[in-house]
This record gives C-alpha cells, structure tokens and sequence, in this order.
C-alpha cells in the first residue's frame, strides 16, 4: 500500500493483543506488508502520530493508516480521533475504527469527527476473523491521499 509512491505505515491503537495478532494475520493474508507499529494505549499512539510536544509537525510529510478501538485502558478513541482530524498536519490521515461498540450514536460522533471507516468488531472470533479479513481486503486496493 502506497502514497504519493511511498510505503504507507498502518498504525494499530489495540489494546486486547489477541484482536491486535488478528488483525495483523489477516491484514497480511490480504497481500498487506506495510509495516504495522502496534499501541496499547491512547497515550503513546498519539506521542507516535503527533509528536512528542503533541503538534503534529513530526507527522506532516508521512503516511500513515491508523486502525483504532474506542475502548483504550487510558483514553477513549473518540478523544484520539478528535485530536488527530482537529490537527492541521494528521487530519487527513485516515482512520479505521475497529471496535466492539454499536451504538448508533458512537458511529455517527466518529463519522462527524472525520472517522473514515467504522467496523464493530463481531464477538464471535470467526466474524472477527472474517471482518477483519475484508478489512485486509479493503486495505489491497485503498488509495491514501
């Protein structure tokens, strides 16, 4: 997966590691070997995305892809979301919610805030499995801006 000719690094936001080896399994399965930089929490994926004085100037000229769960151990996703689409420099960056809220309200906040994808994670590991094999799929033929 490429931008503007260069490699696009997919940043994951998942603190359950069993979810975080699948998604990473089946990303791969897909024919994706971008490299994946994993977080387990809020805190350090932003100090990664934005910088660690939070200004985002570190991110302007890299691409990245961020896959992120709503349900961190230190922040919540949205707050993550917020952060990166209110940036000048990260708010096209594009964001994948992968998580286990349905909540119609919680979707339609993360599309408002710029989200551009949102998967709710199936409970079932074989629809977690399966949506995250077409989430492998998706990431083969997206283009990043």
């Amino acid at each position: 997966m490429k931008a503007a000719g260069r490699e696009v690094t997919i940043v994951m936001i998942e603190d359950d590691e069993g979810h975080a080896r699948l998604i990473e399994k089946n990303v791969r399965r897909a024919g994706v070997h971008n490299e994946i930089i994993p977080f387990t929490d809020g805190a350090s994926a932003l100090k990664y995305i934005l910088g660690s004085d939070l200004s985002g100037e570190e991110s302007k000229n890299r691409y990245l892809l961020i896959l992120l769960d709503l349900n961190l151990p230190d922040m919540s996703g949205i707050d993550i979301l917020e952060k990166v689409k209110s940036n000048i420099h990260t708010k096209r960056l594009p964001v994948v919610i992968l998580t286990t809220t349905d909540d119609e309200r919680e979707i339609q906040r993360c599309y408002d805030l710029g989200a551009n994808v949102y998967i709710t994670k199936p409970v079932d590991y074989e629809g977690f499995a399966n949506a995250i094999r077409q989430l492998g799929l998706f990431f083969s033929v997206m283009q990043i801006p």
